[in-house]
C-alpha cells in the first residue's frame, strides 16, 4: 500500500480477508443460516468465527457471554437489515459502541451484536446558531467535543470514559459525568432520533404536540410507529399518581424506562410527547438509535478547582450540601483507596503526589466562569468555608489547564484503578451506582457501611458526590461461590437502603444485567407492568437486548448468571520463562484487563496504535487479553495459542510499544505476553529464518559494516529487494539502513577519551547500541562530545547486544544469554559506579524493564539504577547547566519532538525537552502515538501496511501541530525505528537525535 493509501483501505482489506473464518479453524455456515442470511442481506462485515464471539462476550462489566456473532453495519440500510434478519431467524440482537458499559448492557448470550461504532460514526451536521448538532451513534463524544471547540460548543454530558465512549452508547445507557451537578444528564440534551425497531422499521421521534393534526396524523395509521404513540400515552396517563410517588426527584435516576420525562408540558400549556426521552436509558431494549440530533451548550472560558481534603469519609459527605451552595459546576468525592493505587501506578502516580498525607477522602470542587464572576474569589471562598470554617484540613488550588487536568485525570482513573487490586479480590461494579438526595449522603454511606460490616468486607467510594451519586464497590472475590451469593445479598441490602432514602438504584452506569433484577422492588408492581407493556409495544418479541432495564417472568434476569469470573471459571498458570511474581502470575497479569476499553482512546498517549490503525476490537490490548483469558481458561481450546491464526492475528499485530504498561490503568503489560507466548511458540514450532535473522541483526550489522559499501550496493542491485521480500519477507518498498565502514567503537577506539580522570567529574559508558554503532555513529560521536563537554569521561567498549532484538521476537533464552553476557560486560564498570548510557530508548527500556523479569541476576538491580537514557542523564544530573550553547544557533531553530514509545512507558521522554529548552531551542512535544516501526515490524513485508498506516496518523499528528504552530520546525527523534519511519515520510527528512542538536549548539 502506498504511504498516502487511507486507512480505511486497511480495516476493507481486513474486514474481506483477515478475519473471514476458515475451513481449519471454524466451520463454514451452512446455507440458509443466520450468518449466510445476514452476510447475503449486510454490505458490512459478518463475523460468527469464534474469535469474534470472545471479543464480543465481555464489555466493562463483570459479566461474559458469547454471542452468536457480530454485524458491522455502514449505513442505517445494513442496521435495518441486520434486524429484519435476525427477527426471520429468532434471534435477539443487543447494539454496542465501544463496549465501556459497566452493568452489562452489551453482553447478550447468542445474540446478534451490531457493532456501531466502526463506520456509523459521523457528524452530520452542526448548527452553531442553533446550538445542535446531528450525529451518527458511533461518534466518540471527544471526538465531537473537538469538533465543537472552534464554536464554544460541547455536548454536556461528559462522563469519565469520554475518550472511547460512544454518544449511541451514552444515549443507551443515560450517561453523565461529573458536571451533572449543572448540566444533568444525557436525556436533557437527546431531542430527536431516527429508531430502527424490533422489525427493522425506521421513524422519526420529536416533538409531538398531544391532540394535534401531527398526533393524529401519527396515531391514525396501522402500524407499530401508532402503536407504540397510543401506548406511551395511555402507560402515562393510566399511571400518573405512581409515577409521581415511585420516581425519585433527583438529578440523576437512570433506572427503568423515562415514563416520567415522555409527557410535558410546555410554556405555552401544550402537552407534548418525545419518544427520544424514552429511548434514552433504554439500553436498546426498545430500538436501534441510528442518528441523533443533539442540544449543545456553551464552553465556560475559564476553570478553576479547590480540592479540600479530609481525615475522615463521612465528614467529607457530610460538607457536600454546603460545598453545593458555593455555586460549584462540580462537587466530585475520590477517597483514600483511590490515592494509594494511583501512587503505585505508573500512568497516575505523578498526578496523585499533590494529595496530602493523611487524607482519607478528598471534594473536588469545580467553578466556571459562566457560573461565578471571579474564580479566584470561589476558589478562595470553598477554602474558607470548607476548611477555615469546616471539618477539611487542607485545600489544593489549580487555576492552569493544565493543573486542573492532572487532578481531573486523577478522578476519571478511578474506576480502572480499583480494578487493578492485587489477588482475586477486586472492588466490583454491582452496587456502585446509586443515587441518594445530597443531603441524605453522609447518612447513606454510614447505612451502607454497616451492610459492609454484616456481610464482612470494605468498599472503595468515590465520583459524583455533588448530585448524591457515590459509586461504592464492595470488595469480593467472585470466583468464590460464597462471595456469589454475598454478592446478592448486598445488592438487595442496598436495594431496600436507597428506598429508604427515596433514591435511584443507579444514577449513572444503567440497569443492565447487574440491576435490572431489583427493578420490581424499587418501582412497584404496577410501575413493573407498566414496563412490560411499553416493552412489547415496541418489540412484541422480546428479542431486543433481552435482560436489561425489565424481563418477564419465565426469563428472569439474576444478577449471579453469566459472570466472567464466577465459580465454575478455572485457568492454567503456565510455566514461563519471564518472571510474573511481580504482576501475581501470568494468568493474573491477563485478568487484569477489566474491559474499560481504554486502549480504544485515540486522541492521546501511546496505546494502542494497531488498534487506532486498523479499529479492530482485535487489536486492542482488550482483545488481545480476552483471547488470551479465553485460551487459559479453557473457553477456547488452550492449544489455540500455538497456533498459526493466533499467533498471526493476535500476538504479532502487538507490535511491542509497551503503552499498554504505562496507558493501560490497571496494567495490562501485553508486550511482556506476547514474549513468553512467542516463546512457547518457538518451543513447539521453532523459529522461522526472517525471526532469527532479526533476532541477530547486530551480528547482520556487524557484517554489513565490515564489507561496506558493499554491502550497500548490494540491495541496489535491480531485483535485489524483490528477492529479499520473497526469500525472507522483508518489504520491498521499507528503505534500509547504510552501513558504515569505520563503528562508533572502531572511531572511539582511535580516538581516545580527552578527559583525564583526575579532572572528569564523573564516568559514563555510553553503550553501542547496533543502529548507532553500525549505521549512524554521529549520533554516538554526538552524545561523546556533549558529555565530554560536561565534565564527563566517556568509554565506548565493544559490546554485545541487550538481547532487545532477540526478546522482540519472542525468543526469551536467547535475549537471557545475550543479558548475561553484557551483565558480565559492563559489571567492571558498573563496580567503579560508573553510570551506563544509551542513545536508543529501546535498549534502555531493555535493561531497565525487561531484564528485571527475564533475568535472575542481582547485577540486574545495579544495572537499572545506573542505566541512562544520554538527555536523562544530562537532566537528571543538570549536567547541560554546566555547558554553553550558541544562541544564536538555538533561537532560529524551532524544534518538534517526538518520544519513544519504550520511554513513555517509563515516563522517561521529558528529559529531552527539557535540556534542549534549557540549551535555548524552542521546542514542542507532540502528544504522538507510536511510529509504526517498532523495531523489525515495519521491515516485514506482511505488516508493512499496517506499520505505513500507524505512521501516517503520526505523521498526520505532526503536520497538525506544524499547523497550529505556524513556523517552520525540525522534527527530533530519540528511537532509531522512529527516525526510519519518519524519514520515509514523503517530504519529510530523517530527523535528527536530540543529542545531535545539543552537539550543534555548542560553543566552540
Amino acid at each position: 500500500m502506498a504511504a498516502e493509501d487511507s486507512v480505511d483501505t486497511i480495516v476493507e482489506d481486513r474486514d474481506r480477508e483477515r478475519y473471514q473464518p476458515s475451513p481449519e479453524t471454524e466451520p463454514v455456515e451452512p446455507s440458509g443460516s443466520l450468518a449466510a442470511a445476514l452476510q447475503a442481506a449486510c454490505d458490512g462485515a459478518v463475523r460468527f468465527d469464534e474469535y469474534t464471539r470472545v471479543l464480543y462476550a465481555t464489555d466493562g462489566s463483570i459479566y461474559s457471554a458469547q454471542p452468536a456473532g457480530v454485524v458491522f453495519p455502514r449505513d442505517v440500510e445494513d442496521v435495518r437489515a441486520a434486524v429484519r434478519v435476525a427477527a426471520d431467524h429468532n434471534a435477539p440482537v443487543v447494539p454496542r459502541g465501544a463496549g465501556t458499559s459497566l452493568a452489562g448492557q452489551t453482553v447478550g448470550p447468542g445474540c446478534v451484536v451490531l457493532d456501531l461504532s466502526r463506520h456509523m460514526d459521523e457528524i452530520q451536521a452542526i448548527d452553531p446558531d442553533e446550538q445542535t448538532a446531528v450525529v451518527q451513534p458511533g461518534v466518540v463524544q471527544d471526538d465531537l467535543d473537538a469538533a465543537l471547540e472552534s464554536h464554544g460548543l460541547r455536548f454536556a454530558p461528559d462522563p469519565a470514559s469520554s475518550n472511547r465512549a460512544t454518544i449511541g452508547g451514552g444515549i443507551g445507557n443515560n450517561s453523565t459525568g461529573a458536571h451533572s451537578v449543572r448540566y444533568g444528564i444525557t436525556d436533557a440534551y437527546v431531542e430527536e432520533c431516527a429508531v430502527v425497531l424490533a422489525d427493522g422499521s425506521l421513524i422519526h421521534t420529536r416533538d409531538v404536540v398531544l391532540d394535534s393534526p401531527e398526533w393524529d396524523r401519527l396515531v391514525s395509521k396501522d402500524d407499530r410507529e401508532a402503536a407504540i404513540y397510543r401506548t406511551v400515552r395511555a402507560l402515562v396517563e393510566d399511571n400518573a399518581d405512581e409515577i409521581e410517588a415511585r420516581y425519585p426527584d433527583l438529578k440523576r435516576s437512570v433506572s427503568g424506562y423515562n415514563l416520567q420525562k415522555v409527557i410535558r408540558t410546555d410554556s405555552e400549556g401544550n402537552r407534548i410527547i418525545n419518544l427520544s426521552k424514552l429511548l434514552v436509558g433504554a439500553e436498546g431494549t426498545l430500538g436501534v438509535v441510528v442518528e441523533a440530533t443533539l442540544s449543545l451548550v456553551t464552553r465556560p472560558d475559564e476553570t478553576a478547582l479547590a480540592v479540600c481534603c479530609y481525615d475522615d469519609l463521612l465528614e467529607a459527605l457530610a460538607a457536600v450540601p454546603e460545598a453545593l451552595d458555593l455555586e460549584a459546576s462540580a462537587v466530585e468525592l475520590m477517597d483514600d483507596e483511590v490515592f494509594r493505587l494511583a501512587a503505585d501506578s505508573a500512568e497516575y502516580a505523578e498526578y496523585a503526589e499533590p494529595i496530602p498525607e493523611g487524607t482519607e477522602a478528598a471534594l473536588m470542587l469545580e467553578f466556571d466562569s459562566e457560573v461565578v464572576d471571579d474564580l479566584p474569589d470561589a476558589v478562595a471562598a470553598a477554602t474558607t468555608h470548607l476548611v477555615d470554617e469546616g471539618r477539611a484540613f487542607e485545600s489544593l488550588e489549580a487555576f492552569s489547564p493544565a493543573k486542573q487536568d492532572r487532578l481531573w485525570k486523577l478522578r476519571k482513573a478511578a474506576i480502572p484503578l480499583l480494578m487493578s487490586m492485587e489477588g482475586d479480590p477486586k472492588p466490583y461494579p454491582f452496587v456502585e451506582d446509586a443515587s441518594v438526595p445530597p443531603e441524605e449522603l453522609a447518612e447513606y454511606v454510614a447505612g451502607f457501611q454497616e451492610i459492609l460490616e454484616t456481610h464482612d468486607t470494605t468498599a472503595a467510594y468515590f465520583a459524583h458526590a455533588g448530585v448524591g451519586t457515590l459509586h461504592i464497590r464492595p470488595v469480593l472475590n467472585l470466583k468464590d461461590g460464597d462471595d456469589v451469593e454475598t454478592m446478592r445479598a448486598i445488592a438487595d441490602d442496598v436495594t431496600d437502603l436507597v428506598a429508604e432514602h427515596n433514591g435511584s438504584f443507579s444514577g449513572e452506569h444503567g440497569d443492565g444485567l447487574a440491576r435490572t433484577e431489583f427493578n420490581p422492588k424499587l418501582y412497584g408492581p404496577q410501575l413493573w407492568d407498566a414496563f412490560k407493556e411499553l416493552k412489547s409495544a415496541f418489540d412484541p418479541d422480546w428479542r431486543l437486548n433481552p435482560g436489561n432495564v425489565v424481563y418477564r417472568g419465565e426469563n428472569s434476569t439474576d444478577i449471579r448468571d453469566h459472570l466472567r469470573y464466577g465459580p465454575e471459571y478455572a485457568s492454567l498458570e503456565p510455566r514461563t520463562t519471564l518472571d510474573f511474581d511481580e504482576e501475581g502470575g501470568f494468568s493474573h497479569l491477563v485478568e487484569l484487563c477489566n474491559g474499560c476499553g481504554t486502549c480504544r482512546q485515540t486522541g492521546s498517549d501511546v496505546m494502542c496504535p494497531t488498534y487506532r490503525a486498523t479499529e479492530e476490537e482485535l487489536t486492542t490490548t482488550r482483545g488481545r487479553a480476552n483471547l488470551l483469558r479465553a485460551a487459559i481458561s479453557g473457553e477456547i481450546d488452550p492449544d489455540e495459542l500455538y497456533s498459526e491464526q493466533f499467533q498471526s492475528e493476535v500476538l504479532d499485530l502487538c507490535i511491542g510499544c509497551k503503552g499498554c504498561q504505562s496507558d493501560c490503568p490497571t496494567g495490562v503489560d501485553l508486550a511482556k505476553l506476547k514474549a513468553e507466548v512467542k516463546q512457547q511458540y518457538h518451543d513447539r514450532k521453532g523459529t522461522s529464518l526472517r525471526e532469527q535473522l532479526f533476532a541477530n541483526v547486530d551480528r547482520l550489522a556487524s557484517l554489513g559494516s565490515t564489507v561496506a559499501p558493499l554491502a550497500n550496493r548490494a540491495t541496489k542491485v535491480p531485483g535485489a529487494r524483490t528477492a529479499l521480500e520473497k526469500t525472507v519477507g522483508i518489504a520491498a518498498e521499507r528503505s534500509l539502513p547504510t552501513f558504515q565502514r569505520e563503528t562508533l567503537v572502531d572511531w572511539y577506539g582511535a580516538r581516545g577519551p580527552q578527559l583525564d580522570a583526575d579532572t572528569a567529574t564523573a564516568g559514563v559508558v555510553l553503550y553501542p547500541d547496533t543502529d548507532t554503532n553500525y549505521s549512524n555513529p554521529a549520533v554516538g560521536k554526538a552524545a561523546v562530545e556533549v558529555l565530554e563537554a560536561a565534565g564527563v569521561r566517556v568509554a565506548v567498549p565493544e559490546l554485545g547486544p541487550t538481547g532487545r532484538a532477540a526478546y522482540s521476537q519472542g525468543l526469551l533464552e536467547a535475549a537471557a544469554d545475550q543479558g548475561r553476557a553484557l551483565l558480565d560486560d559492563l559489571e567492571p564498570y558498573l563496580e567503579r559506579g560508573w553510570a551506563v548510557l544509551f542513545v536508543e530508548p529501546s535498549d534502555a527500556a531493555m535493561v531497565v524493564d525487561e531484564y528485571r523479569s527475564l533475568l535472575d541476576d542481582e547485577r540486574v538491580e545495579t544495572l537499572a539504577a545506573n542505566a541512562f537514557g544520554v538527555c536523562e542523564y544530562l537532566d537528571d544530573h543538570r549536567l547541560d547547566e554546566a555547558l554553553s550553547f550558541d544562541g544564536a544557533t538555538t533561537a532560529d531553530t524551532r524544534l518538534t519532538f517526538h518520544g519513544h514509545c519504550h520511554q513513555k512507558a517509563r515516563g522517561a521522554d521529558h528529559h529531552a525537552v527539557g535540556v534542549l529548552r534549557r540549551a535555548g531551542y524552542p521546542v514542542e512535544p507532540v502528544d504522538s502515538g507510536c511510529c509504526g516501526m517498532a523495531g523489525s515490524f515495519g521491515y516485514e513485508a506482511d505488516h508493512y501496511d499496517l506499520s505505513r498506516a500507524i505512521g501516517s496518523i503520526l505523521r498526520d499528528q505532526l503536520e497538525d501541530h506544524t499547523r497550529r504552530d505556524g513556523t517552520e520546525t525540525t522534527v527530533v527523534a530519540p528511537g532509531t525505528s522512529c527516525r526510519t519511519q519518519i524519514g520515509d515520510f514523503e517530504g519529510y527528512d530523517r530527523p535528527t537525535h536530540p543529542v545531535e542538536m545539543l552537539a550543534h549548539a555548542l560553543e566552540t
